[in-house]
C-alpha cells in the first residue's frame, strides 16, 4: 500500500458555501456469525465506488476506518437533497443494501448494528486546519488550499467559508 504524501505547511479545504456531513458506521455484535455481518460490511465499498464514479450524486468524498468492533465513515455531500436522493434511489447500491440489512436484522437477532448522524452545515459553519498531514477529511473531499495570512486563524477560515 502506498503511503499518503504528507503536505508541508498549513492547509485547509477549498470550499465556500454550505455542505452536509453524514457519519455512518456499523458494529459487529456477534463476530463469530460472519455470514450474518459480512454482507453489511462489504456493501459500503460498493456504494463508495458507485458514488466516486458519478459526481452528479452530490457526493464529495469520505474518510473513515475500522474502530473496535466496527467501522466509521465520515462522508461529505454538496447538500441534503443530494444525500436524500441517493439514500432513497431505487437504482443505486444503497437501497438494496438497506433492504438486506433490515431483513438480516430481523432474522439474526442483533448480530450487527448500524448507526448514522447527519449534520447540515450552513455557509460560514465549517473550517479545517491540517499541518504536516496528508490530505484527508474535508480537504481530501473538496480539495486543499494553503492557509494564507488572511486565513491564518480559525475565525478567519470560518468567515471565509
Amino acid at each position: 500500500m502506498a503511503r499518503a504524501q504528507v503536505l508541508d505547511g498549513k492547509w485547509t479545504h477549498d470550499r465556500e458555501g454550505g455542505l452536509v456531513v453524514f457519519m455512518v458506521g456499523m458494529r459487529v455484535n456477534k463476530p463469530w456469525k460472519v455470514r450474518a455481518w459480512w454482507p453489511v460490511f462489504t456493501s459500503f465499498p460498493r456504494m463508495l465506488k458507485e458514488l466516486y464514479q458519478d459526481p452528479s450524486t452530490g457526493f464529495l468524498g469520505y474518510t473513515g476506518g475500522v474502530r473496535g468492533r466496527g467501522t466509521i465513515a465520515v462522508t461529505y455531500w454538496r447538500d441534503l437533497d443530494s444525500l436524500m436522493a441517493y439514500a432513497h434511489s431505487t437504482t443505486n447500491e444503497h437501497r438494496p443494501a438497506w433492504t438486506a440489512f433490515n431483513r438480516l436484522s430481523r432474522q439474526s437477532g442483533g448480530v450487527v448494528g448500524i448507526w448514522h448522524e447527519t449534520y447540515v452545515v450552513p455557509p460560514g459553519g465549517h473550517e479545517s486546519l491540517y499541518v504536516g498531514m496528508p490530505s484527508l477529511g474535508l480537504p481530501k473531499a473538496v480539495g486543499t488550499v494553503e492557509v494564507s495570512s488572511k486565513r491564518d486563524s480559525q475565525r478567519a477560515r470560518l468567515t471565509a467559508s
